[in-house]
């Protein structure tokens, strides 16, 4: 199966490093114009140069800040002014991890505007053109914790549950557009974001962080991390004419790990 994204036009959050970075590697590849999307602009700098390019794609990054709402909304007003997007790939930075009985009110808020109304607003402007050309991707990555809940991110499993039912509840309404929406369960990868909650349940439980690793990888099936290329795969699948008829699902990559049917 060959996949073309060629003049397609996508924007990839947190496409920095890790997931994202993966992501728009693999889009750039298929033939997409990728926009990059964090707050590291040296970084991004770096990473739009080396994205594969052939023909007439045209590569560029945005700087914004996640965990500013209201910066964050000025910049996609700004953005959506002057650019149009096919392919959405919904993707943020983690919130800190910590217990139910850790958090507070003020937490709740920071992390619900973080992990939800950067995307929801995110999506609000990239539909209109969707919606005129009819055709449009919007692919939100979240956590196999919406399906079992992990005891020590209770902002992450609370906040990511709720863009799985607005992605369910969004996609039953694009559809007759030729849009789909799907949401992406996200397991343990090879990433930074993994190795510090490593670190802190590690120390949490006052084991070497080694061992505490060895356990982890022992509970997933395949006995091994995923690599970012593997998600860069799926997203750029749902991305194509290929994945036109699949829509409003929650698909896992997690080797295994999520054990509920």
């Amino acid at each position: 199966m060959q996949i073309s994204l060629t003049n397609k036009k996508a924007l990839v959050g947190a496409s920095s490093s890790g997931l994202g970075k993966a992501i728009a590697l693999q889009l750039a590849a298929s033939g997409a114009s990728v926009t990059l999307l964090a707050r590291r602009e040296y970084t991004l700098q770096q990473l739009v140069t080396s994205l594969p390019c052939s023909g007439n794609q045209q590569h560029q990054y945005l700087v914004a800040d996640f965990s500013d709402i209201d910066a964050y909304k000025n910049k996609m007003d700004d953005y959506f002014a002057n650019n149009q997007v096919d392919l959405l790939i919904n993707n943020t930075s983690g919130p800190s991890p910590g217990t139910a009985l850790e958090k507070k009110d003020a937490d709740y808020v920071t992390a619900f505007n973080l992990l939800f109304r950067t995307v929801q607003y995110t999506t609000e402007k990239a539909l209109p053109h969707m919606i005129a050309h009819r055709f449009g991707r919007i692919i939100n990555l979240t956590s196999r914790s919406v399906k079992e809940p992990i005891e020590a991110l209770a902002l992450s499993n609370t906040i990511r549950s709720a863009v799985v039912t607005w992605g369910k509840t969004l996609a039953t309404q694009v559809a007759k557009d030729n849009i789909t929406v799907n949401n992406i369960l996200t397991g343990n990868f090879e990433t930074d974001r993994i190795l510090e909650l490593y670190e802190r349940e590690a120390a949490a439980k006052g084991l070497p962080l080694e061992a505490y690793k060895e356990q982890a990888l022992e509970s997933i099936p395949m006995k091994r991390l995923g690599k970012p290329e593997e998600m860069g795969d799926l997203v750029t699948f749902l991305a194509s004419d290929q994945a036109a008829y699949i829509t409003g699902t929650s698909i896992a990559i997690d080797g295994g790990l999520i054990k509920s049917v």
